[in-house]
């Protein structure tokens, strides 16, 4: 899901249209979540890598999320005042739950398994936790369109987030597939559909931030918390359920070679 500030969509779609490759969601208030205070604190990461002009970090530990919105929001406006580049952030979250703009309070069915915070990204509730890997995705959409002599283009934005999963997910020999109404990336496992990577993205002044999820082998029990992205009746896996046994380090490598590719 997308959530933009000062972008409003045609008036041909509907509101609650899903379809986040499509139409960005104008901002709504959520209640029944217990908000966190969110603190200014330093970005932790392992290394710092540049990829032809992107800069990538990759922190070792879990990171909490306070931290990692703030660090966000901190970069975002270092972008906007040409303070700093551009950033991919490659991270895991101790367990928790988000809730986006257009969370319901009924999808969230235990509210105290896990801290819940607000993301002020689109989207409903999701789910992060040790082994799935975020990446945070922070970009300047006018600079780039700039550059192509284009108008910025926050739909393509997220259907290049959709393909940078699908991507990568091909690398080890998984067919990703989108599908009408339901968020994310989905795979045939088993004889059923089931989601495997989520996204969900906020704009401020044409800068990105927020991204996307791929479960690589976190513990999916965890997701019976939430009803995940206002989804019923479909499940998530993850790569190692599939039985790809893929470390967090070769998936990293994977997303900085497909994204290369999916946003040079």
């Amino acid at each position: 899901m997308v959530r933009s500030r000062g972008l409003e969509p045609p008036p041909s779609y509907p509101d609650n249209d899903l379809n986040v490759a499509r139409i960005p969601i104008p901002p709504r208030p959520h209640k029944n979540v217990r908000r966190q205070d969110v603190t200014n604190k330093p970005l932790l990461c392992k290394r710092s890598i540049v990829v032809k002009g992107m800069e990538w970090k990759i922190s070792p530990a879990p990171v909490p999320y306070p931290e990692a919105l703030a660090a966000m929001q901190d970069r975002v406006a270092a972008i906007a005042h040409n303070q700093a580049g551009e950033l991919v952030w490659l991270l895991e979250h101790p367990p928790l739950y988000t809730a986006g703009t257009s969370a319901k309070s009924g999808d969230l069915l235990d509210a105290t398994r896990f801290p819940v915070y607000e993301a002020g990204r689109g989207g409903q509730y999701t789910y992060h936790g040790p082994g799935q890997r975020v990446a945070y995705v922070m970009l300047d959409l006018k600079a780039r369109a700039d550059a192509q002599q284009r108008t910025p283009d926050l739909r393509l934005f997220v259907q290049q987030l959709e393909r940078w999963i699908i991507a990568t997910l091909a690398e080890f020999d998984i067919a990703g597939e989108l599908r009408d109404g339901r968020i994310g990336v989905w795979v045939n496992h088993q004889g059923t559909e089931k989601k495997i990577a989520a996204l969900g993205v906020r704009v401020q002044r044409w800068i990105t931030y927020h991204g996307i999820a791929i479960n690589l082998n976190p513990d999916l029990s965890h997701f019976s918390g939430i009803v995940p992205c206002g989804i019923q009746n479909y499940g998530v896996t993850s790569l190692h359920e599939m039985g790809i046994s893929v470390t967090m380090s070769q998936l990293d490598e994977t997303l900085k070679r497909t994204f290369a590719h999916i946003f040079s």
